[in-house]
């Protein structure tokens, strides 16, 4: 069964169980990988949260649904998974515009969301780059927050740009980087271009909905590491993707579009598969003077 099977069948299960409670966890076995991946995959292929795609589906049907005026808001909103009717209310109303007793009134604007479909598009006119990599365990070292996979937030309802912004005003950032120690570069087996702090995310399980994220360095033999978390990286195969091959330099990547392209393309008709177990975002500069940035991906091939 091939990729695209499994994420139509995959999506059959959620439409066939709008009007009950949906588990991750089948559906995940379906497209036969990971909760977490499953969710990463929908988001950077259509560009939005699983999660918000099934609420748009479930306040899709219920519109239907109130055009009957026989079916009452109350049983409307529990059969789509709402607890009370106003707990309904507000998320109807943050959909469609207008209230589930005003969507009754003929001739009122809803809107519609229909049954995704996953299909074959042509695409690969744009060359993708990469290269793979062999390496050995390692560890990384850093500031350490869970974030939700929906908003990309922290408990506290600050987002990750909001987190570099904010560790680069405290001090936070020069602190990581002054921890670093001794030829790190080459003691790591990196490249002269990568910058000194990182981002590393996704390497354990926090829980369905959320994922931790790092922020830090390489740890060398003599980094200072208190108070910062530790994690170890590893023996991997990574697939190392690079924001310099859409011709953008100096900061001016778009990782949105490469991911799109690295889950949509590459992933798709490549013998490998990405793995569980953390992923990086390494910051780099290239000896012209140009900021781009590489994504690395734990990878194993295909399994038959």
């Amino acid at each position: 069964m091939d990729w695209l099977q499994r994420m139509n069948l995959a999506i059959e299960y959620i439409e066939d169980n709008l009007e009950h409670e949906i588990n991750y966890e089948q559906i995940a076995r379906i497209a036969l990988c990971s909760v977490y991946q499953f969710q990463r995959m929908f988001s950077f292929v259509l560009e939005m949260p699983l999660s918000e795609y099934i609420r748009r589906r479930r306040l899709t049907l219920a519109a239907f649904d109130l055009q009957d005026r026989k079916n009452k808001v109350t049983d409307i909103a529990l059969k789509y998974g709402y607890e009370t009717p106003e707990s309904f209310s507000r998320a109807f109303q943050n959909l469609h515009g207008l209230t589930p007793t005003a969507a009754r009134q003929a001739g009122r604007p809803l809107k519609a969301y229909p049954r995704l479909s996953f299909q074959i598009i042509l695409k690969g006119v744009a060359e993708m780059n990469y290269r793979i990599e062999e390496r050995e365990a390692f560890q990384v070292f850093g500031l350490e927050d869970i974030y939700g996979m929906d908003n990309i937030a922290n408990q506290d309802g600050i987002t990750i740009p909001e987190v570099w912004q904010n560790i680069s005003k405290n001090g936070e950032f020069d602190r990581l980087f002054h921890s670093l120690a001794g030829d790190w570069r080459a003691e790591g087996h990196f490249g002269k271009e990568l910058g000194e702090v990182f981002a590393f995310d996704s390497y354990r399980f926090t829980s369905n909905t959320t994922f931790p994220y790092l922020i830090g360095c390489y740890k060398s033999a003599g980094s200072k590491i208190d108070g910062y978390t530790v994690i170890d990286v590893p023996a991997s195969t990574w697939a190392v993707f690079s924001t310099l091959n859409d011709g953008n330099g100096s900061g001016n990547y778009d990782l949105r579009s490469l991911k799109n392209r690295i889950f949509s393309e590459w992933l798709q008709t490549s013998k490998y598969t990405i793995m569980d177990g953390g992923n990086f975002e390494m910051y780099c500069t290239h000896q012209g003077g140009d900021e781009y940035c590489e994504l690395w991906y734990r990878i194993e091939e295909k399994k038959e």
